[in-house]
C-alpha cells in the first residue's frame, strides 16, 4: 500500500497547472544528492481513494494532482491516477525510474516525469538534466508524449 507524507499546492511541478503535489514515501531509488531523503523511509499515512478524495476537496482551485513518487508500486499509482480523473482533474506522476513500468497505462495520465536524479546533471530546471517531463496527448492514436522539459528552463 502506498503511503504519503505531506502535500503542497505548487505552480512549479507541472507547467501551466495548479498542482496538488502528494509526496509518497518508501522510494526505492535512493538517488545520490536526493533533496527529500526522508521519502526513502516507509513512513506516512495510507494513500487510499478516500484519503485522496478528502485531499482534493480540501484544495479547491487545483487543476492537477501530481503524485510524487510511488515507484515501488506503479500498479497502485496507475489505479490512483484513474480515480483522480473521475474528479475532472489532470494527473501528473513524478517517477524516479528511467523507464515507465509496464503497469502504467498512459491513458490515465496527463503528465509523466521520468529519470533518476543525477546530482551532476541537476534537476528539471537545468538544461543538462537527464530527467524529462512529458505532456501526454490523448487526442492521437497511438498516444503521443511531448517532451516539455524546456518549460522549466529560464
Amino acid at each position: 500500500m502506498l503511503k504519503y507524507v505531506d502535500t503542497l499546492v505548487s505552480f512549479q511541478e507541472v507547467p501551466d497547472e495548479i498542482s496538488l503535489c502528494i509526496n509518497i514515501s518508501n522510494c526505492p531509488n535512493h538517488c545520490k544528492g536526493c533533496h527529500s531523503t526522508y521519502l526513502q523511509e516507509d513512513i506516512g499515512k495510507p494513500l487510499t481513494d478516500e484519503t485522496l478524495q478528502t485531499l482534493i476537496k480540501q484544495n479547491k482551485g487545483i487543476s492537477c494532482v501530481c503524485l510524487m513518487g510511488g515507484d515501488k508500486d506503479p500498479q497502485s499509482i496507475n489505479e490512483l491516477a484513474k480515480f483522480i480523473h473521475t474528479f475532472n482533474l489532470k494527473v501528473g506522476w513524478y517517477s524516479g525510474k528511467n523507464f515507465l513500468s509496464k503497469n502504467i497505462d498512459l491513458k490515465n495520465f496527463d503528465y509523466v516525469k521520468i529519470g533518476q536524479y543525477q546530482e551532476e546533471l541537476g534537476p528539471l530546471n537545468n538544461p543538462n538534466t537527464n530527467q524529462k517531463l512529458f505532456k501526454i496527448n490523448h487526442q492521437t492514436d497511438p498516444i503521443e508524449c511531448e517532451n516539455i522539459t524546456y518549460k522549466f528552463w529560464k
